[in-house]
């Protein structure tokens, strides 16, 4: 019984990955960390005053 019951686990986990592969991938953002957000933001006022000042 242990021995099916390793070749199934095997089985279902190399299925797993395989399918996990084949998945499409999904649409969610990447993550972007507070600091680099608030880095982000500050380049974009800057490019913004300096458009408005010409």
């Amino acid at each position: 019984m242990n021995r099916q019951k390793k070749l199934q686990q095997l089985f279902k986990e190399k299925s797993r990955k395989a399918n996990a592969k084949l998945a499409p991938k999904s649409n969610k953002p990447k993550y972007i960390s507070k600091a680099d957000r608030l880095k982000m933001e500050a380049e974009a006022s800057q490019e913004r005053s300096l458009s408005t000042e010409e």
